[in-house]
């Protein structure tokens, strides 16, 4: 079972993480502390740590900078009620794997949790996971969330860059929509929405009717 280390000083929203990743089948740990949450995720063999910028000792950045500056590559997605590009750019460059602004829903941070554990899981021990992911001229570099197709760069949103990123992951393999529904949205949908078929059609749009394959009655296949 993977554990996440959640470093926030707001007990409500730590509670409302804690509960969400407890009934999504997660562990968790939680701390107030920039400082000892800095320890906790060198020491404590955690398998991701949700880390909140605004903390009341060292902000989030500095608890980054010490992670990585000891070459702790655990997974990192940061949190924050600060919304500017600067301050996301600096937590990127900074060796977060993802980032997310207040306020934000639930099913969306545990997609982006489940994603960040698969890369991980997926690149192998020491690896700190696989940061750019390649297929027929489609290029997804997961750290900077930067999408290219053959050279260009087209702008995708967070729900259409981890769709992408699962068809990368599974290239070739045929895709339910539930199967997409659970690795993206998280949580299940009724079974009659038509959000992937939605999506599906924004990516195939952006980059490239002809990489999306219909399976008909099976789901759709990068090709």
């Amino acid at each position: 079972m993977s554990t996440v280390l959640i470093i926030e000083d707001e007990p409500r929203i730590a509670e409302f993480i804690a509960k969400g990743l407890k009934s999504a089948g997660l562990t968790s740990t939680t701390t107030t502390s920039g400082v000892e949450g800095a320890l906790l995720a060198t020491h404590g063999g955690f398998d991701l740590v949700i880390l909140d910028v605004g903390l009341p000792d060292i902000d989030g950045f500095e608890v980054l900078e010490r992670l990585r500056g000891q070459g702790v590559r655990v997974p990192v997605i940061m949190l924050t009620a600060r919304s500017s590009v600067t301050d996301t750019v600096a937590g990127l460059e900074g060796g977060a794997d993802d980032y997310m602004a207040k306020p934000f829903s639930f099913e969306e941070l545990l997609a982006r949790v489940r994603l960040r554990l698969r890369s991980d899981a997926a690149a192998g021990p020491g690896s700190g996971g696989a940061m750019t992911l390649e297929h027929g001229g489609l290029s997804l570099d997961v750290r900077t969330r930067r999408a290219e197709v053959d050279g260009r760069t087209v702008e995708l949103s967070a729900r259409e860059f981890a769709l992408a990123e699962t068809f990368l992951r599974n290239a070739g393999q045929v895709l339910s929509r539930e199967q997409l529904l659970s690795s993206v949205w998280g949580y299940d949908f009724d079974p009659g929405s038509n959000v992937v078929d939605v999506y599906v059609r924004y990516l195939r749009r952006k980059l490239g009717a002809d990489r999306f394959e219909t399976v008909r009655g099976m789901g759709y296949r990068l090709v």
